[in-house]
């Protein structure tokens, strides 16, 4: 049985396929720094699919990512995108901000109707891998109930419920101390968005959407404007981010993704003074080295 693990990537049209290949060369260095075994697969989508198909999402498309572990997609702002998710059974979702200079925040959330419960077990997880704190906002009965359920399992987890408003005023606070939040359903777009025009940048959003079974979802929070495709100056700061996120919650391999972020944020922290699409890339893969903290015992904690 194969231990190889395959990425569906959806380009789109645009800056798409500029920021796919900014993602691909750093899959692959990363590769080869934490010996993974990961195949991409580069499929029709969006504008391209409907050039050669006469559909955004075609049949062999359709196909093909739903047999992949993570699916990859570079466009944000694809109409396609809806139908994408549309046509996976997703139940939970989880957006990355990097707030400056305080440290990231985790929003987790359901995903429509689905019971929460998949959501506030990954939040806990993921804060009890951190710094042992976890934010919980909403107010209905069943998404509190699933909460509460959740904490007695956890036992000296500290969680504070708040609501959205008292929420929002922390995230102007640079004391760092608000890394993992879990909400209800309706709540996560706007908590993210908030989070990432107060304390963060809309260039350093990545989002996820996870099934039960089957392949989760990987998608920057934005990306710029058609105008700019094939010029090299496309900020890749969310893609490589999104990238990071797959690695840890699609493939689950943490050590990696740890490695790839902080090999991004230390570029982004240079303040701009390194411009264009593959210069950035460039300076995250010569980091990438450096920026690798990964002995079994690391891994083990986050699987």
């Amino acid at each position: 049985m194969s231990n190889r693990q395959r990425i569906a990537c959806l380009a789109g049209d645009g800056v798409g396929p500029e920021l796919m290949g900014e993602a691909t060369r750093a899959l692959s260095r990363l590769s080869e720094l934490h010996a993974l075994a990961i195949d991409e697969e580069h499929l029709p989508f969006a504008g391209e699919a409907v050039t050669r198909f006469g559909h955004p999402l075609p049949l062999s498309t359709r196909s093909a990512y739903r047999s992949a572990d993570a699916i990859l997609v570079a466009a944000p702002c694809e109409p396609a995108l809806e139908a994408l998710k549309a046509d996976l059974d997703l139940v939970w979702r989880v957006s990355r901000v990097h707030l400056h200079p305080a440290g990231d925040v985790l929003v987790f959330a359901g995903v429509g109707s689905s019971w929460p419960q998949h959501a506030v077990h990954r939040a806990f997880f993921s804060a009890g891998s951190k710094h042992g704190r976890l934010t919980a906002v909403g107010s209905s009965p069943a998404w509190r109930a699933a909460v509460e359920a959740e904490h007695e399992r956890w036992g000296a987890m500290d969680v504070e419920h708040r609501t959205i408003g008292e929420t929002l005023v922390r995230l102007r606070e640079p004391a760092g101390d608000l890394d993992v939040v879990v909400t209800e359903a309706e709540l996560a777009e706007p908590l993210t968005d908030a989070a990432a025009r107060l304390g963060g940048s809309l260039a350093t959003v990545a989002h996820a959407w996870l099934a039960e079974g089957g392949p989760g979802l990987f998608v920057p929070g934005a990306s710029e404007s058609a105008d700019v495709a094939g010029f090299g100056v496309a900020d890749p700061t969310a893609m490589l981010l999104t990238v990071s996120l797959l690695l840890a919650e699609g493939l689950q391999r943490r050590s990696a993704a740890r490695t790839l972020e902080r090999a991004v944020t230390a570029v982004a922290q240079l303040n701009g003074s390194i411009t264009g699409t593959r210069s950035f890339t460039d300076a995250v893969i010569d980091r990438l080295a450096e920026a690798r903290t990964d002995v079994e015992l690391f891994e083990e904690i986050w699987t």
